[in-house]
């Protein structure tokens, strides 16, 4: 064998690959290169610096691969040794030669000897892998660099069309304009000739009727005759002066019609342009596609090399299963070895052995026999359960058509369903715009312990006709009866549910993507709070807006099967002293002056598409009714109330709740936008009757003032005046949508039955007939998603 030698391999030198079908040196590679590839994984580096034997030295002395190359000793551990088809498959199929066929010893050596060898070849196959990966990283970096020139030039060609495609828009457009001064001045030049020919017909007519006149008098006006041919002379020059003139106008439009032709045929020239581009770019995509053609091919060898990998290695694997298992064939040859020693001894033992076997074979002949009589009688009962399972399986058939039956029933039962919805909110919707925009209920409160001892009747009485049942009021003072006539009128025996009832549907609308909104109005102590709040700690006597909020939530989900999904967000504020205050910020007493005044201001927008925003405004969203009641309880903590004379919880304030509605239908891909805004106005009170001292004088004055405001506001609609004074206060501008907009609203005004409050209820009567008799426009519903970033608007 021949000696090893001891040469190591610096860092920094290169590979020398050869490829298995050809037999040439390959390009150098240096080996920060390969280690990139991860070729260093596949392929070492000589242990030891030792370089490995030749192959044909390792291959029993056998010449494998005839060449004149030297071999190289840099890179891996085969150095230049060189593989062809051949040599693989002559190591593949070669066969182990023993001199002695029990030689285990030998057998071994020579298998290990067999296994480097295999390795030898297999680390060979592992660095052609590598070249191959390295070539074909070229080859798609080469195939990067040309699709971005050809999209570089794609992208010049495409501002050259579109340059082209601008300078032929122009020409076109001054082609146009050539054509139409050219026919302007045609019908201009036309006009004038036909002029100045009826001018010429009229002039021969009067001279046809002067020539009949001179005929008949030829004797006597014989100077006339010569003073009507000399017109005629001037008429005929005049005729050929338009004939020169009807010339000269051919002569330009004939010029004209050059020009015309000079911007056709650059038009052509543009489009020969044109077409030599495109097929130029057709040129560079033919070049594009034979370089992905390249591609591919390479692709292929490279997965045919692969192929050859993963057989040789699967034929090593079998090749130590073979070795594993002629280690196993040794020892089980000992073992049999044993084996005869000690069945030689029990020879005699076998020959009873075998007496016994005989016999039991025949008791086991006669068992067989019986158990096959045991198998024809399973198989009679196998025939009869295969009849009842026959007779379950048309059972279960039938059961399954009625199943279908009953589901397509209950499609077309959802189809309906969701059809009378959509009905329902039509007829509902038209039914409210039938009501008027802005509706109208009176609720009169009971009498309570405090109010004066004079029966109710005396003051407040409710009309019984059939036109007036239900929706009239009458009051009367000083023995003058005062009647009103509302969309419904609430008796004081009318409960909480009673009154949710009838505004159930309206708060339906804001599911249906409407602007709804509902105030309540009247003086202070009329139970304006405890029809839009109730009384806390009693279910039964719940207000509104937590009525409202049950109701919502609840159709929200029986909506889920129609494909609704919906997503609310709750704002509360209150306008005290004309200043607005959040009452769901955290931070709100360390935002209040000293005086009481928030520090922070709140600015009111309105947008093009009606909406209100308030800047600032904290907004948070909700998913239960539990939610929105600690929200409503945490702004009832935060809100403005104080006493007076009137009422011993007097609200101070103008409180607005209100809830944004965005539902997704996912079956029907509808969207709609829909806000609920819920008011509890601040109470009016005469300054006389209250005795409003301070900061309560203060609070008293600017709540009449906003309630002036509201007055004027509603004056105005209703008079249908080009001014509506929104601005002058902070409360008709914060309404103004709901007021003046698109929005479906309702107003309780709240009057109590007590006599000395009488002017106060005659005060509030009048304003709600006001506001009942107000036209605001058509509701329209909102299809547009709110954004990520968008803000509670009050519609």
């Amino acid at each position: 064998m021949a000696s090893k030698n001891q040469n190591k391999t610096p860092l920094n030198s290169t590979l020398i690959i050869t490829s298995p079908s050809h037999k040439y040196i390959g390009d150098e590679v240096p080996v920060d290169k390969w280690h990139q590839l991860g070729v260093d994984k596949m392929v070492g580096t000589a242990t030891n610096g030792r370089m490995r034997q030749a192959f044909s030295i390792v291959n029993g002395e056998q010449e494998l691969v005839p060449t004149s190359a030297p071999h190289s000793n840099a890179g891996s551990e085969c150095g230049g040794i060189e593989f062809t088809r051949e040599d693989v498959d002559a190591l593949l199929n070669e066969r182990m030669k023993y001199k002695n066929k029990f030689n285990y010893k030998e057998r071994c050596d020579n298998m290990m000897d067999y296994i480097k060898r295999l390795r030898l070849c297999i680390r060979w196959f592992q660095e052609i892998e590598g070249c191959y990966l390295f070539e074909q990283e070229k080859l798609q970096n080469l195939l990067e660099f040309k699709e971005s020139q050809c999209a570089e030039m794609e992208l010049m060609l495409e501002n050259k069309e579109e340059e082209l495609n601008l300078i032929i828009v122009e020409l076109r457009k001054s082609l146009s304009s050539l054509q139409e001064k050219v026919s302007k001045e045609e019908s201009e030049k036309l006009q004038a000739a036909v002029d100045s020919l009826a001018r010429e017909k009229e002039a021969r007519i009067s001279i046809e009727k002067s020539q009949a006149s001179l005929s008949e008098e030829l004797g006597k006006i014989q100077g006339e005759l010569q003073s009507a041919n000399q017109r005629i002379a001037s008429v005929n020059d005049m005729y050929k002066l338009l004939q020169e003139y009807n010339s000269s106008l051919q002569l330009y439009n004939g010029k004209l019609q050059t020009d015309l032709d000079t911007a056709h045929e650059t038009v052509k020239r543009g489009e020969k342009e044109k077409a030599a581009i495109v097929e130029n770019l057709s040129n560079l995509r033919g070049q594009h596609k034979s370089l992905q053609d390249q591609y591919a091919l390479c692709k292929a060898s490279l997965e045919e090399v692969t192929k050859q990998k993963d057989a040789l290695v699967y034929e090593v694997a079998s090749l130590r299963g073979e070795l594993q298992q002629a280690r196993n064939d040794r020892d089980q040859y000992l073992s049999q070895v044993n084996d005869l020693t000690a069945r030689v001894v029990n020879c005699d033992e076998l020959a009873v052995k075998s007496n016994e076997l005989e016999e039991r074979c025949l008791s086991q002949s006669k068992q067989l026999q019986t158990l096959q009589e045991q198998l024809e009688v399973a198989q009679n009962k196998l025939k009869v359960s295969d009849l009842s399972a026959f007779e379950t399986r048309t059972e279960f058939e039938a059961q399954k058509r009625l199943i279908t039956e009953l589901q397509n029933r209950l499609e077309d039962a959802e189809f309906k369903l969701i059809e009378g919805e959509k009905l329902r909110k039509k007829l509902h919707n038209t039914i409210l715009e039938l009501k008027g925009n802005i509706r109208v209920f009176c609720r009169v409160r009971p009498l309570l312990p405090d109010d004066s001892p004079c029966a109710e009747g005396k003051v407040v009485s409710y009309p019984t006709t059939t036109e007036a049942l239900g929706r009239g009021i009458d009051l009367l003072q000083n023995g003058q009866k005062y009647p009103f006539t509302f969309d419904k009128v609430f008796t004081p025996d009318a409960s909480q549910e009673d009154v949710f009832v009838e505004i159930s549907q309206l708060v339906q609308s804001a599911l249906d993507g409407y602007k709804v909104c509902i105030f309540a109005y009247g003086q202070t102590g009329s139970g304006k709070t405890y029809t839009m709040m109730g009384k806390p700690g009693h279910p039964e006597q719940k207000g509104l807006i937590p009525r409202s909020l049950e109701q919502i939530f609840q159709t929200r989900q029986s909506l889920l099967s129609q494909g609704w999904k919906y997503e609310m967000q709750v704002s509360m504020l209150e306008i005290y002293n004309e200043t607005i205050r959040d009452l769901l910020s955290t931070n709100r007493d360390s935002s209040r002056t000293e005086n009481g005044t928030s520090g922070k201001q709140y600015a009111i927008k309105h947008d093009a598409n009606g909406n209100t925003h308030v800047s600032d405004l904290s907004i948070v969203d909700v998913r239960s009714t539990r939610e929105v009641a600690f929200l409503l309880d945490q702004a009832a903590n935060s809100r403005s109330v104080g006493k007076t004379q009137m009422n011993e919880q007097s609200s101070r304030s103008h409180f607005v709740f209100t809830l944004r509605i965005s539902g997704v239908n996912e079956s029907t891909d509808q969207q709609v936008q829909g806000v609920l805004n819920l008011i509890d106005l601040a109470g009016s009170e005469r300054l006389s009757k209250s005795g409003s001292t301070g900061d309560r004088l203060k609070e008293t004055q600017a709540i009449n003032k906003s309630l002036s405001s509201l007055s004027d506001v509603i004056f105005a609609l209703a008079k249908k005046e080009d001014y509506v004074p929104f601005r002058n206060s902070k409360l008709t501008y914060l309404l103004q949508p709901c007021l003046g907009g698109d929005s479906k609203t309702l107003m309780f005004v709240n009057i109590s039955p007590d006599p000395s409050s009488l002017g106060e209820s005659l005060c509030s009567l009048r304003f709600a007939a006001r506001v009942n008799a107000c036209e605001i426009g058509v509701p329209r519903r909102h299809t547009i998603m709110r954004s990520a970033d968008s803000r509670l608007s009050l519609g």
